[in-house]
């Protein structure tokens, strides 16, 4: 049987564009914890000793934006200008407004609206994908990316790898074969980990140590064999890092964010964005639908649409394909999705316990997934 590769990539919170969804994130979780009702759409972006929060934000809660935004930063780990930005001595730029009146009456009517009542707070289309090739019911390529990121910051932070700065990237491309539309991995063909690091390290160190403490622990040795590729540091030095290297903007990762490329996206990203948003909410309903699919054994695989448009509550359209092997014909398994799930904008949010801030509950989204996580807050 014929067989083909498949490439998934990652980025951890250290990367610019993570940076500016944490920062996000963070204050939709401080919003929501003061006023369910936040209505928030919240833009970050950020460049050497920068960062700009700017959006709307509807009740306006008593945020300290500029606390929220270096202590984001710190946390992640860019505490010097050596590292990439100083947290606590960085200019941050705040334009916040509320949000638009029109879009206040069409979406809940200024808060009036019940929740059956309440419209898409913007138009889109969104996809869930599911697939049965791991526990997670989510890509191979795209977990074991996800994986290695999260486990380079886990070993930065807890300095078994004290050389590390917080800037990475990780990309897993998988030997696949196509059993009658199901997706069967063979094995991991190449890895690849570009990770910014101190000025001391030498490159040597840098391939021992990763693959030591990062890819052994996290990649199951079945998938690796003599003839996998390491790519580690390939360009040989990345000491400049985070947004003195890079420019940083919300909203950019929203394939890593959602199936490293499998299935499909309709274009909008998640992050600083309260459950009114379809492209959040949306896109968080119709994966439970298509991981429902395949976790009951109706298919190995599955791929379902829904879209909206703007103040009206119900969905316009939505589609699903399991890729000729599903156990029963399409439509009937669209009927049962229908039937099951409410994808009414207001019921999502209570179904899904969308509304609920604080704790960190949304920044936990931004890095390392939104979908496949071992975590109650997940789907």
């Amino acid at each position: 049987m014929a067989t083909f590769l498949f490439t998934s990539e990652s980025v951890n919170e250290g990367h610019p564009d993570k940076i500016c969804d944490q920062v996000s994130d963070t204050i939709l979780d401080a919003c929501l914890e003061q006023n369910l009702e936040s209505k928030f759409a919240c833009e970050t972006c950020t460049k050497t000793n920068m960062v700009m929060v700017f959006g709307e934000i509807t009740p306006k809660a008593k945020v300290d934006y500029e606390k929220i935004v270096r202590d984001t930063y710190r946390g992640i780990g860019f505490t010097s200008p050596e590292v990439g930005l100083d947290a606590d001595n960085c200019k941050v730029l705040v334009n916040i407004e509320q949000q638009s009146l029109d879009i206040a009456q069409g979406v809940h009517g200024h808060l009036t609206k019940n929740p059956e009542e309440i419209g898409a707070g913007n138009q889109g289309h969104m996809f869930g994908y599911a697939t049965d090739e791991t526990p997670e019911l989510m890509p191979l390529t795209h977990v074991l990316a996800t994986k290695l990121g999260a486990k380079l910051t886990e070993v930065r932070k807890n300095k078994t790898c004290p050389w590390l700065r917080p800037n990475g990237k990780t990309q897993v491309i998988v030997e696949y074969k196509n059993k009658g539309g199901a997706m069967v991995p063979i094995r991991v063909q190449t890895v690849l980990i570009l990770t910014q690091h101190d000025e001391s390290v030498t490159n040597d160190q840098i391939a021992k140590d990763l693959k030591e403490h990062v890819i052994k622990p996290m990649i199951p040795a079945k998938y690796l064999d003599d003839k996998t590729i390491f790519h580690l540091n390939p360009s040989d030095r990345f000491v400049i890092g985070g947004p003195h290297g890079d420019a940083g903007l919300i909203g950019k990762k929203i394939i890593i964010d959602t199936y490293g490329g499998w299935g499909a996206h309709g274009g909008g990203a998640f992050l600083g964005k309260d459950p009114t948003k379809v492209d959040r909410s949306g896109a968080y309903i119709i994966r439970q639908a298509a991981k429902s699919v395949v976790a009951f054994g109706l298919s190995r695989r599955c791929l379902v649409q829904v879209s909206y448009a703007i103040g009206v509550p119900k969905p316009l359209s939505m589609f699903v394909d399991t890729y000729k092997i599903g156990k029963i014909e399409d439509n009937d398994i669209l009927a049962l999705i229908k039937e099951k799930f409410d994808f009414r904008l207001g019921m999502i949010s209570i179904n899904l316990d969308l509304v609920r801030g604080g704790s960190y509950r949304y920044q936990k989204t931004v890095a390392y997934g939104h979908f496949g996580r071992d975590d109650p807050d997940f789907t």
